[in-house]
């Protein structure tokens, strides 16, 4: 079955239903050796814009000339 088949039929569950069916899919994939899934207790180094006054100003200044330029 492909998924041109199964995604008008995923559409029209209810959400409840819509997130059992990502819970299922998810422990299926989780099964298979093919993925890393995230491990339990693991700490993961996400980069994020806090404590990034740097970007902070770029970005303010991005906006000033994007004003500027729609006068």
């Amino acid at each position: 079955m492909s998924l041109a088949e199964v995604l008008p039929v995923a559409r029209q569950l209810s959400a409840i239903e819509k997130l059992k069916l990502i819970r299922i899919l998810a422990e299926d994939l989780e099964l298979t050796e093919e993925i890393s899934p995230l491990e339990p207790f693991k700490t993961y180094d996400l980069p994020t814009p806090y404590d990034c006054f740097g970007a902070g100003a770029v970005l303010m200044e991005a906006f000033k000339q994007s004003d500027t330029n729609q006068q």
